[in-house]
């Protein structure tokens, strides 16, 4: 029967995963192509609860809270992940840069680590900025990403390898959509 309940369990969260659009498709690529490499960026910030200690993250720590594999925060609080949308340019920086995959990939690490244990929840997906910031304002375990110019007080930022997004060398920028 616990066999049973995990398979009806996985098949939901399969129906519910929010599925990619043509961009994040197998095959499309998510690195700069050499025309976007010269467009206009903006700093993508990782973000969390203000009564959260943590100050830092590596890249590595980043990576592992972001695939699941890191659950609690060094005070025992369960992490909770939150996410955006697939289609937005921001989860698909965090896709390319911190863990390393495409949508597709990140969606089949995630039904693998449901079904076999070794994940405990799927990441909270949320469509806009205001809802990132409201939803990390009121679960202290909470931690996401936003742009730079999404940000205010009620929330706090993670220096990334002891790096703020106006430090020389901060990696994580999202391009900005210029309207035609």
């Amino acid at each position: 029967m616990p066999r049973r309940l995990t398979s009806i369990l996985i098949v939901v969260a399969l129906a519910a995963w929010p599925h990619a659009d043509a961009t994040g498709s197998p095959g499309s690529s998510s690195v700069l192509s050499s025309a976007e490499q010269g467009a206009a960026t903006e700093p993508l910030v990782v973000v969390v609860n203000r009564s959260n200690p943590v100050d830092n993250l590596s890249v590595a720590e980043l990576r592992r809270i972001f695939l699941g594999n890191r659950s609690h925060w060094a005070t025992g609080r369960r992490i909770t992940l939150v996410m955006r949308d697939p289609s937005e340019p921001e989860r698909k920086t965090i896709l390319r840069d911190v863990c390393g995959m495409n949508e597709d990939q990140l969606k089949n690490h995630f039904l693998h680590g449901l079904f076999t244990g070794e994940i405990l929840v799927s990441p909270k997906i949320l469509s806009t900025p205001a809802g990132v910031r409201k939803f990390i304002f009121n679960v202290p375990g909470a931690i996401g990403y936003l742009r730079v110019s999404d940000l205010d007080d009620s929330i706090k930022v993670v220096r990334i390898d002891e790096l703020l997004p106006d430090d020389r060398g901060y990696k994580l920028r999202v391009q900005i959509q210029v309207g035609n």
